[in-house]
Order: C-alpha cells, then sequence, then structure tokens
C-alpha cells in the first residue's frame, strides 16, 4: 500500500497543483485584463497628450504672433508720441511768434493741453504785471505842463508878518 498511497498523495499534490495552476491562470487572466486595460488608458493618455500639446503648439504661435502685434503696436505708438511731441513743439512755436509779449520760459509743456495750461498761466502771469506797472506808472506820473499859477498862501500867517511881508513888497 505504501506505493498506493504515493499515488494517492501525489493525485492530490497533483490536484493541489492543478488548483494552484487554475488559480494562477485566473490570476493571470485577471492581470492580463488589467495590463489591457491599463494598455488602453496609456494609450488614450498618449492620445490626449499629443493633443495638448497640439494646442500648446497653436498658442505658442498665437502667442508670438500677438507678441509680435505687440511690439509692431509699441514701435507705431512711440512714434506717434514722437510726432506728438513734435507737433506740440511746432504749436508752442506758433503761439509764441503771434505773443511775443509772451516770455517762452513761461510757456513749456509736451503734450498741446499743457502747452495751453502754460499759456493760459503766462497770458495771466503778463496782464498781471501789465497792470502793476501801469499802477506804478499812475503813481509816478506828473502832470504835464506848469502848474496853475496862484498868489502865495498868507493864510498861515500871524497879522505882524502879513503887514511886514506888505512893507517889504511895497518898498
Amino acid at each position: 500500500m505504501p506505493v498506493d498511497e504515493e499515488v494517492v498523495l501525489l493525485e492530490e499534490q497533483l490536484a493541489s497543483a492543478h488548483a494552484d495552476v487554475e488559480q494562477l491562470q485566473a490570476r493571470l487572466g485577471e492581470a492580463e485584463a488589467l495590463a489591457a486595460s491599463r494598455e488602453a488608458e496609456v494609450g488614450e493618455l498618449r492620445r490626449q497628450l499629443e493633443a495638448a500639446r497640439g494646442e500648446l503648439a497653436q498658442k505658442d504661435e498665437a502667442l508670438a504672433a500677438k507678441e509680435a502685434e505687440l511690439a509692431e503696436l509699441r514701435t507705431g505708438a512711440a512714434a506717434a508720441e514722437e510726432r506728438l511731441r513734435a507737433a506740440a513743439n511746432r504749436y508752442r512755436e506758433a503761439v509764441l511768434a503771434q505773443e511775443p509779449q509772451l516770455p517762452s520760459e513761461l510757456v513749456n509743456g509736451e503734450t498741446i493741453e499743457e502747452i495751453d495750461e502754460s499759456l493760459a498761466r503766462a497770458r495771466q502771469t503778463v496782464a498781471q504785471v501789465r497792470q502793476h506797472l501801469e499802477q506804478q506808472a499812475q503813481a509816478l506820473r506828473i502832470p504835464a505842463g506848469a502848474p496853475a499859477r496862484g498868489g502865495p498862501d498868507f493864510s498861515g500867517l500871524s497879522a505882524a508878518e502879513k503887514i511886514r511881508l506888505g512893507l517889504q513888497q511895497a518898498g
């Protein structure tokens, strides 16, 4: 019976091994299904990554175009500012040529609006100085011609002084 026992034992081991193999095959099937699922996920992620890279490339191109447009606008703005300054300077020169009484030091600015403001202040300052000078001239003005002739005023003299003065003139 020892051979029978060995056979039984071997059959049990074989059955156990078959069970282990079946269990391993089931786990292998699960692992293969999981791997296939992961492969599908990886494939989807790769497609999404490529789509994102494509979008990023498009956005980079759009950004580069916008940056070029911005640089062009900045160049145009700088040129426009320079033309504005030149026009404002020509305006200032024209105003000073039309109003030579205004001191050029009082009229300044980089824009027409700034020049207009300083022009108004300069006109006001010149008007105030003119008015002040006219007031001073009025105060210092001496009437033209000789003063009116009149006799000396003797009202402040005493009676004795008036008599003495009269005798001096008679004599």
